[in-house]
Formats: structure tokens, sequence, C-alpha cells
């Protein structure tokens, strides 16, 4: 099934999203809410991961269902050597870049997810469908976080 594929993506997307979100919070972690937030909704794509998994095997797919652990410790060297390169000491940019990351990533894994739901009415799979609205909607909060904060932090870090 067709549907096997998109699956396997949205596997792979979300496990980017948590990514993503982790990473967030680990680079601005002086900024309380972005720390904890970033991470509570990284949990909540490590869950969809695992949810995936769990249904993908009807669809065709064997996926992991266990998400990506956090950057090993040679890949945190790395990226903080190159944070560290390639900018000027300016973290708010850098922060708008990573909230701009976040919210794109989270607008592609809403769009898989709706595929999916497309999808599970198509075949009447209620199982199917019920994890795409509950997983969904947690996507659709992570995308507004990321878009909220994004709206409330480009005035300051641009104008001030």
């Amino acid at each position: 099934m067709k549907i096997g594929l998109v699956l396997e993506q949205l596997h792979r997307d979300e496990n980017d999203l948590a990514q993503q979100l982790l990473k967030i919070s680990e680079r601005h972690r002086v900024d309380h809410e972005i720390f904890h937030l970033g991470r509570d909704l990284a949990a909540w794509s490590q869950q969809h991961v695992r949810e995936i998994a769990a249904i993908a095997s009807r669809y065709g797919q064997d996926l992991d269902p266990r998400p990506r652990e956090d950057n090993t410790l040679l890949e945190k060297l790395r990226e903080k050597g190159s944070d560290l390169l390639g900018r000027d000491a300016d973290a708010g940019l850098l922060l708008l870049r990573d909230l701009r990351e976040v919210y794109i990533k989270a607008c592609g894994v809403s769009a898989d997810w709706e595929l999916v739901a497309q999808a599970a009415q198509g075949i009447k799979h209620t199982d199917l469908l019920d994890v795409a609205q509950r997983c969904h909607a947690q996507n659709l909060r992570q995308m507004k976080w990321a878009n909220g904060k994004l709206k409330e932090s480009a005035t300051q870090i641009l104008v001030g």
C-alpha cells in the first residue's frame, strides 16, 4: 500500500522534528520557556514515532519504534563549533533561525498527518484515523508554538 510509504516519511519527519526541538532547547537553554517547552514538544514527536511504528506494520512497513536519541557527544561538539564559527555572537538571530526551522518542519509534518488522515478515511481504517487525529492535534500545537515565539521575539530582536 502506498500509505506505508507516507507513514515511513512521516516517521522520519517526526524524528527530525523531535531532533530540531531538542536542539533548539539545548542551544537556547538560558531561556527557560524554550528549554522546557522545546523538550516537552519533542517528547510529543517521540511518542508519535512510537505510534507510527506500531501501526505501520499493518501497511507493510517495519519501522523502528525507538525515537532517535539526542545527538551524540561528537555531533554536539561539531554543532557547537559550527555555531561558534558561523555566527557573530547574535543569539537573537540564531533563535529566530532555529524557530523558523522548527516551524517549517512542523508545517511539513502537519501536511504528512493530513495525508495519512485522508488515506485512513478513504480506506475506512478508524484505528489509523484515530492516531492521525490525536498526533496531528499535538503537531499543530508544536507549529503554533514556534510561530507564536517567532512573532513574540522578532520585533525585539530585529528592531531592538
